[in-house]
């Protein structure tokens, strides 16, 4: 998509099934699975604001999608907005999405955020001021800072630890009454600029996901677990109950093998009365 000069940019049905590695074969559902992605897509906002902040222009990478089922070689037709052509074309600033992690967010300020940090990918730390966070991720002006923690913060940890490794987030405190929240840093382990950020096979990618969230010291034990569900597609609370359950049969089995041991002893201790 980079190297097109025009405005609109053909994908042939196979060509976009290899990029995403696409299994399900049936048109109708592959048509469904691309119109979902890009109503998410949809919800992403780009842009460029100047040093002084008193210049600021937003707009969305694509504004127009057609799919074409009935052609005998199946397409579907992207429209690039005017001005994104130029960021598109700069490869050193482009930043490159692997769409299975895209797809698979949830939480809108999830996506949102996996856009900007991934501008930082070669570095591995981004700043946000409060005002320029909550502009970004267009936070809601009568949210509370338990509020931000719950609904914006949580959410971004839980989804984006699988896919930014050693992800940590801390706030920024300012001086003066109370200690107001005046930023919010994110690092990471930084990635190398030509590596390959796409897919690389359902397991592979799991594996890493996996790798991640339980190798984190940020997340509480209940956000890890929250994070592998999310991963694995499992219903909310799935892995606690299972870990839980775990933990209970262990104390169960520390239990019985204690007693075994104190039976033992005493068994023991009685012969020794009678030699």
């Amino acid at each position: 998509m980079r190297d097109k000069g025009d405005e609109t940019v053909r994908f042939s049905f196979d060509q976009l099934k290899e990029l995403s590695a696409y299994k399900p074969t049936a048109n109708n559902r592959f048509i469904d699975d691309i119109e979902s992605t890009y109503q998410k897509i949809l919800g992403l906002r780009f842009g460029r604001r100047s040093k002084d902040g008193l210049h600021r222009e937003f707009f969305v990478m694509f504004t127009e999608f057609e799919i074409n089922g009935h052609a005998d070689d199946p397409y579907v037709d992207i429209k690039i907005y005017p001005k994104a052509i130029k960021l598109l074309n700069e490869l050193e600033s482009w930043v490159r999405y692997a769409l299975s992690e895209f797809r698979d967010l949830k939480s809108s300020y999830a996506k949102t955020m996996f856009r900007l940090l991934k501008q930082f990918r070669t570095t591995g730390y981004a700043y946000f001021s409060v005002a320029d966070f909550n502009e970004l991720l267009d936070v809601p002006k009568s949210y509370k800072s338990s509020n931000i923690n719950q609904s914006v913060l949580k959410p971004i940890k839980e989804e984006l630890t699988p896919l930014f490794r050693g992800l940590t987030v801390r706030k920024k405190y300012g001086k003066g009454r109370g200690k107001p929240v005046i930023g919010y840093s994110f690092t990471w382990k930084s990635e190398k600029k030509n590596a390959n950020d796409f897919s690389q096979g359902q397991f592979q990618d799991e594996r890493q996901k996996l790798f991640n969230i339980q190798h984190n010291g940020e997340l509480t034990e209940q956000e890890k677990w929250r994070a592998i569900d999310k991963v694995k597609g499992l219903t909310l609370g799935s892995t606690e109950k299972q870990a839980l359950a775990d933990k209970q049969a262990e104390h169960d089995k520390k239990i019985r093998d204690q007693a075994r041991q104190e039976a033992l002893a005493e068994l023991q201790k009685g012969f020794g009365n009678h030699a």
